[in-house]
């Protein structure tokens, strides 16, 4: 009489093993999935990079045509003309219109940061009546366009000051405060711990050397995003530079010389695109070399431990 052994699985092992078993095929699905997710991905990155980056391939090549194929159909510069960016440089006024862009925007940011810095501490860490008023009052002057009070601000800078044909009156308004850089350092400030600068009032610094000392190395990548966002505005600042100094060739910018000099070449495209390569390149220079410094300021909410 055979006898049965008892090897035989329970009821539901096998279930068991096999919803334990990778199922090879589900794999190379699920792996096939994210391969096109990540090709969807990169090729919509690669497509919006490239949306951005042709105008400026484009500009770039038409600088380095000659005069005779910048009006052609080619897209491809041949012979390469390099001396596109030395003719535009020679240019009479040009290198004053370097100069006083450059004087207006560093001295603009500079001016900018040390005024605005001490109004966003107090706005920060100061408790006084009406503060919630004053910080109201400035971001309500964020709304107001520059077109509203140019009028009178023109009168007062030129009628009664007689600084018309410069970029004083441009410069000078920088020392009292920027409104968005006010805001904008306010927000960092708040982000960093009381204790810090209660800290320090034991060890017996003031406000001053307390924000010297211990709140500008802790938000530097705050005043370099602000720092950066002056320079630009400043730097392709078209309006107040036409208002103010269009009576004076000597006193133009870049940005308002451009327009003079691209009507005086208005059929040579390769040297007016030269020009702007010249005016562009400082400001792509200047945010390679601080890029990280910028989004690390943009992105900065809370104090690394």
């Amino acid at each position: 009489m055979t006898h049965m052994t008892d090897t035989a699985p329970a009821p539901g092992a096998a279930s068991r093993r096999t919803a334990h078993t990778p199922d090879p095929r589900a794999a190379r699905a699920a792996r096939r999935r994210r391969t096109l997710h990540w090709i969807a991905v990169h090729a919509l990155g690669i497509a919006a990079a490239a949306f951005f980056v042709l105008p400026f391939v484009f500009v770039v090549l038409t600088a380095l045509m000659t005069d005779n194929q910048a009006l052609t159909r080619s897209l491809w510069p041949h012979p390469f003309a390099w001396s596109n960016f030395r003719t535009v440089w020679d240019t009479p006024g040009f290198l004053t219109w370097w100069r006083n862009t450059l004087v207006y925007s560093v001295a603009g940011t500079v001016l900018t940061v040390v005024s605005s810095l001490p109004v966003a501490y107090a706005l920060a860490r100061f408790r006084f009546r009406g503060r919630n008023l004053v910080m109201v009052l400035v971001i309500s002057t964020m709304m107001l366009p520059p077109q509203v009070v140019i009028i009178p601000m023109y009168l007062f800078w030129t009628k009664q000051l007689h600084m018309d044909g410069t970029l004083w009156p441009l410069i000078i308004p920088m020392a009292f405060g920027d409104a968005f850089t006010i805001f904008l350092l306010r927000q960092f400030l708040l982000t960093i711990p009381k204790e810090y600068t209660e800290a320090a009032k034991v060890d017996g610094c003031g406000e001053l050397r307390t924000l010297l000392t211990v709140i500008v190395p802790m938000i530097r990548p705050a005043i370099a995003a602000v720092a950066l966002f002056q320079f630009f505005a400043c730097w392709n600042d078209y309006f107040g530079p036409q208002i103010y100094a269009s009576s004076n060739p000597a006193a133009w910018t870049l940005s308002y010389g451009l327009e003079s000099f691209k009507g005086a070449h208005h059929t040579n495209w390769n040297l007016t695109m030269a020009a702007t390569v010249l005016v562009m390149a400082p400001v792509i220079v200047v945010f390679f070399f601080a890029q990280k410094a910028f989004i690390e300021g943009v992105t900065l909410t809370g104090v690394k431990g």
